[in-house]
């Protein structure tokens, strides 16, 4: 399992915004992640994605890595922030277009 956590660290600290989901952001696999890439969408942020679909080991470790239940899974700056409904909640607040600014995060292009 630590050569999972290894590279799932990897993946978070390598890119500033991170949606470990179900399918991709033009193809979602599911709900929670077609929302999650909305989100981020709406904010114009450009983010990494991962398709935990596409490898069992990275969806199984995500869930302890984060020690969080469920896919999707959004980190900022090497963050873990929580799933669509915390994203959903923090974008209808203002909060996660804040979070993004003050952390200089890279607009989608």
């Amino acid at each position: 399992m630590s050569d999972v956590n290894e590279r799932i660290s990897k993946i978070v600290n390598d890119s500033d915004v991170v949606l470990f989901m179900k399918g991709t952001p033009l193809f979602p696999q599911c709900g929670f992640s077609s929302r999650a890439v909305a989100i981020l969408d709406h904010c114009n942020v450009a983010f990494e994605s991962v398709d935990v679909l596409q490898d069992m080991e990275v969806r199984q470790g995500i869930k302890s890595f984060s020690d969080w239940p469920t896919i999707p899974q959004l980190y900022v700056k090497g963050e873990f922030l929580g799933g669509s409904d915390i994203m959903m909640e923090m974008y209808e607040a203002g909060e996660l277009q804040q979070l993004l600014e003050e952390k200089q995060v890279a607009k989608a292009s």
